[in-house]
């Protein structure tokens, strides 16, 4: 992390005109998506909110074209409920049974996506597009509000380390001086990838069980 901060203000040092260096905040409202058979009856139970701060670089090859990324502290998570069963005692049956967790999340999250800015829509006011992608590295979890389960281990145990999303982001951008920007937007994170590490599928005994993230966010940000 830290070579990658030296090289983008070297970069920034020695072409100051091509690359913008800045700070954003993203307060977002985070969900899980589920995917089960019905007759778990695992779903989404309510949302959360979330808080992402870090630093952001747009490198310009072209007056209206940037390549976008940084390094970003993020929170992402929601509640999950669902329907499961457990042998009865001397294991003659099973009783059912239902659960719920409040699943909390944070990862530093690296995006890859590209910026397509309008020319001025008004003085000094520029208006921007953003897709891409962005690869995420969970630091720590939370279940319940609780950082290890009745037996000790911690919740990190629960879900997988790593995790693909994609970005898509809309927003203006406002010009305060020659090289001060300030800007916001909205922008939606969807993953890819499955963050449950067997913990649920090994409820319901279904490998096709899978929990994805999704969060809506605001950004807002200063560029130098």
């Amino acid at each position: 992390m830290v070579l990658v901060l030296a090289a983008l203000l070297f970069c920034s040092q020695k072409a100051t005109a091509q690359i913008e260096i800045g700070v954003k905040v993203s307060p977002s409202i985070n969900s899980t998506r589920t995917i089960a058979k019905d007759q778990y009856n695992f779903k989404n139970k309510g949302a959360d909110a979330g808080f992402g701060m870090g630093i952001i670089a747009d490198y310009f090859f072209g007056a209206n074209y940037a390549f976008s990324s940084g390094l970003i502290y993020n929170g992402k998570g929601g509640e999950v409920a669902y329907d499961y069963t457990i042998p009865t005692a001397g294991g003659t049956g099973t009783t059912q049974m239902k659960g719920s967790d409040d699943i909390s999340l944070q990862y530093l999250e690296i995006p890859v996506s590209l910026k397509l800015f309008t020319n001025e829509v008004a003085p000094d006011t520029r208006l921007y597009f953003q897709a891409g992608g962005s690869l995420n590295t969970m630091l720590a979890a939370k279940v319940n509000d609780k950082k290890v389960d009745s037996e000790g281990d911690k919740f990190t145990k629960r879900f997988n380390t790593f995790e693909v999303g994609a970005v898509l982001g809309a927003g203006a951008e406002w010009a305060l001086g020659e090289s001060t920007k300030l800007f916001g937007g909205l922008s939606y994170h969807r993953g890819l990838t499955d963050v449950d590490d067997d913990h649920y599928s090994g409820i319901f005994n279904d490998n096709k069980v899978e929990l994805k993230s999704s969060s809506f966010a605001l950004d807002f940000g200063i560029k130098f």
